[in-house]
Formats: C-alpha cells, sequence, structure tokens
C-alpha cells in the first residue's frame, strides 16, 4: 500500500505545487521515541551548548534563506519581498531569544539562609510538539522551537498543512548546525494522528497557533493528560486615533496594520474607530493611501496584495462586507475597483465607513484584506466599543498623549497594548492574549521560563547539633 501524501496547491496558479508524505498513526511512536532519544542527549547539554547551536543554525538556516522565501509564496501566497522579510525578522526574533537565554535559564538563587543552600533551577520539559500555523509560517514557529532548544527542550514541527516545508526548513537548518540526531523533527500529519501526538505520553508539553475552533480540538484532545497547552488563537485587533493624533502617520500604519500580508495576520488591525474631530479626514486620507495596492502575481515586484491561502476566504470576506453596508455602513474602497488577475486565490481590499458596532465585520474575525471604520465621541465610548469582542490579542492608540494612552490602555482588556504603533512582535515583550485569543505566553524571558520547569533545590549544608 502506498503512503498517504498530503497535496499542497498553490494558491496563485491553483495547481498543486507539490507533495509530501503525511505520518501514519503506526508511526507516531517512532517519531516520538526519536525525540526522547535525542532528548536524552541534549538533558546533559549546558546552556552554553544549548547557545551555541541556536547561535549555528541561524548561518544554517540563512544559507537556505532564498529558497525558503520562494516555497512560502508558492504555498501560502505570500508576495516574494514580504517572505524574505519574514526570514530576516525569523532570524532577529531567533537571536534575542538566544541573547537572555543564559540569563533567563541560570539557577535563581534567594535570599542566603544560614546552614542551607536554596536555588531555583529551570530544567526542561521534554518534548515540546508545536503546532504551527501558515500566515507567519516562519515567525509563528521560531517563538516556539528556538526558545524550546534553547531550554534544553525537543522539538517535533506539526506544521499547517498549507506550508508544511516550512516546519522541514527549522528541521534541516538545526541538522545542519550539528544538533543531535532528530532533536528537531518536521512532521505532516491529519488531525487525526495529530490528536495522537498530543496524546502521547512522551509529549510534554504541546503549543498551537491557530483559530479558536482549532484551539478547541487541541484543548480537547490534551484534556486527559496533565500537560500544558499554550494557545494563541487569533484576534479582532481595534485601533483608536485621538483628535490629537499625526493624523497622517496614523493614517499610513492604519492602512499597513490592516492590508500587509493581506491582511492575514492575528495582529492585523481589524477595526478603526476614529474620534469624531478628525473622522472625516481621516477616512479621506484612507481612502486615498489605498491606491498604493496592486495584486498579482506574488512573485512579481510591486505586487503588495497576494491571493488569499484559502480557497473559501475571499466569499466569507465578501459576506463580511455586504453584512456591513446592508447594516448602514458605506462602501468607501470597492473591491471592484481593483484589476484581478483571472486566477488565484484574490479578494481586493474594502474599506467600510461608518461600519455598526454589532455587524460581522466589526465582531468576527476577516482575516483578510477588508476593514471597518466608525466615528466615536471620546475615549469611554472608544473603549466601550474596544472591549466589545470575543479576542484580545492586540490594541492600539494613536495620540501624542502619553498620559492617555497609558490611562486607556490600563481599560482595554488586551494581550498587547500599543501607542503609535500596531501589528508587530517585541521579541522582548511576552506574546500573550485574553479571551478566546488563547492562553499562555511566548517569546521573552517568559516564554523561556514556560518552556522550561521550575526544581526548588533546598540543601541543608550544617546538621544541627
Amino acid at each position: 500500500m502506498s503512503t498517504p501524501e498530503l497535496s499542497v496547491i498553490n494558491p496563485f496558479t491553483e495547481t498543486e505545487a507539490f507533495r509530501v508524505p503525511l505520518l501514519q498513526a503506526g508511526e507516531v511512536e517512532g517519531v516520538v521515541s526519536r525525540a526522547r532519544a535525542a532528548l536524552r542527549q541534549w538533558r546533559g547539554s549546558s546552556l552554553a551548548e544549548r547557545v551555541a547551536l541556536c547561535e549555528a543554525f541561524i548561518p544554517a538556516f540563512e544559507a537556505m534563506a532564498d529558497e525558503v522565501a520562494r516555497d512560502i509564496t508558492i504555498q501560502m501566497g505570500k508576495p516574494l519581498g514580504q517572505a524574505r522579510g519574514e526570514v530576516n525578522g525569523m532570524i532577529g526574533r531567533a537571536r534575542h531569544m538566544i541573547s537572555i537565554a543564559e540569563a533567563t535559564l541560570a539557577d535563581e538563587y534567594v535570599p542566603e539562609q544560614a546552614g542551607f543552600v536554596r536555588y531555583i533551577r529551570h530544567e526542561p520539559l521534554g518534548v515540546v510538539l508545536d503546532i504551527a500555523a501558515w500566515n507567519y509560517p516562519l515567525l509563528i514557529a521560531v517563538n516556539v522551537v528556538v526558545p524550546a532548544v534553547l531550554a534544553g527542550n525537543a522539538a517535533i514541527v506539526k506544521h499547517s498543512s498549507r506550508t508544511p516545508r516550512c516546519g522541514e526548513a527549522f528541521a534541516k537548518a538545526f541538522a545542519a548546525a550539528g544538533a543531535p540526531e532528530h532533536l528537531v523533527q518536521a512532521v505532516h500529519a491529519d488531525h487525526r494522528v495529530t490528536e495522537l501526538l498530543i496524546q502521547h505520553p512522551g509529549v510534554d508539553h504541546v503549543s498551537f497557533t491557530g483559530s479558536v475552533s482549532g484551539g478547541r480540538e487541541v484543548n480537547r484532545s490534551a484534556a486527559d493528560r496533565f500537560v500544558e497547552v499554550g494557545l494563541e488563537l487569533g484576534g479582532k485587533d481595534p485601533a483608536y486615533v485621538c483628535a490629537d493624533a499625526d493624523l497622517n502617520y496614523a493614517v499610513a500604519n492604519c492602512v499597513d496594520g490592516a492590508f500587509y500580508n493581506a491582511g492575514q495576520s492575528c495582529c492585523a488591525i481589524e477595526r478603526v474607530y476614529v474620534e469624531a474631530p478628525v473622522y472625516d479626514a481621516f477616512v479621506a486620507e484612507y481612502i486615498k493611501q489605498m491606491d498604493a495596492y496592486r495584486l498579482g502575481d506574488p512573485m512579481e515586484d510591486g505586487v503588495n496584495i497576494g491571493p488569499l491561502a484559502s480557497k473559501g476566504a475571499p466569499a466569507f470576506l465578501a459576506r463580511q462586507v455586504e453584512d456591513a453596508v446592508k447594516a448602514g455602513g458605506e462602501l468607501v474602497v470597492d473591491p471592484a475597483g481593483y484589476a484581478k488577475p483571472g486566477h488565484g486565490y484574490f479578494a481586493a481590499p474594502a474599506v467600510v465607513a461608518n461600519a455598526p458596532q454589532h455587524c460581522s465585520l466589526m465582531q468576527e474575525e476577516s482575516f483578510g484584506p477588508v476593514i471597518g471604520i466608525l466615528r466615536v465621541s471620546g475615549d469611554a465610548e472608544a473603549v466601550k466599543f474596544m472591549n466589545d469582542s470575543a479576542y484580545g490579542l492586540t490594541a492600539s492608540i494613536w495620540t501624542a498623549d502619553l498620559k492617555r494612552a497609558v490611562r486607556i490602555g490600563e481599560q482595554v482588556e488586551t494581550g498587547t497594548f500599543f501607542m503609535n504603533r500596531c501589528d508587530y512582535l517585541d521579541p522582548a515583550l511576552p506574546w500573550c492574549g485574553v479571551k478566546d485569543t488563547g492562553r499562555g505566553a511566548t517569546l521573552s524571558k517568559y516564554g523561556l521560563l514556560g518552556l522550561s520547569r521550575m526544581k526548588s533545590m533546598h540543601l541543608r549544608t550544617a546538621i544541627p547539633g
């Protein structure tokens, strides 16, 4: 019997790009056993050795950069220039995590007590299963894989079925860097076999990035085990533009924050609230800046919106826009005004002004190049609407007043609050969320600590009497 394969479709050509073999149920034990064998070897490594390996991983990955960038574009449609930028961003993020590893994971000594030595060790969890998403396939995976290795773990990467080669790139680069055999493995699996991996007693931590429904499935799969599960499940991220904002700067960033990567970002701006005195000017300038967007072959220079990764996404987005207009919104940037290729999973940009707060466009995650804009009377109404969401990943305020930003940021239910910035992950800060966005954190020292286990060392050095 032949091995079942995963067929990967190029979302621009709508033809098969390649096939990869799918892991079968009977092979799960072997994958986990190999990971645990590598773990036994890696557990004895020093922090300096872990850092050295991850430092060697970087040039190994850089040697594949052009190939990896092209693979991203072929697999999920990201314009090639943006894919190259993602490779660079991933390397920068890895370097930061490497730079903080020794200080973060070093033994922590508590205040001295006569006759005792007391400290906290940060030991590896074991085997980490990373179920990574397709929209930023390198940036999402690096949040877990490199910190897992730094913390002394083995890693199994089950990348999205849309971007399987990205998982392979991590495994290849670590192997080329001299990692113990199978320390980082890439597997391709359907939902049923992925569930078997989650439930395997040899897996010690599960990290998942994806949809809320997918997060619920992962959580259910792990429910019978005492295993930690990290979930990053997306957002409906709001921006609030105040009357005192630098308007041109705010518009430019709110446009880019909504439409970069065709809006396929969990931390993209998906709804904008504008203080009444500058609302009309904001909308007018927003419309003007949409002229810069061009759809087309993502391999071509000058194309800044490629096809969406999912065949069904354009129809979903069209329904959201239609719903917003029917509810009273005004379609001020019409998708019909953009030239689209004759093939590919394209959705042209759409901007709806006066989009009612209750409509789908302002409530349900879009994950595409559409946006709703709504006038607000001031801070109180803005906070009310920003918190009126099932999600809480990021939120941004655009203002010249730092005290105002802090005051509002303390009221907004979100994992990250930005002032005059958006759609960005700072690796020095924990990446986390509230409500249906999930639980746990990646990046920063907290992401590293989350991939380790505390052990209290309580040592009596002087015997009484």
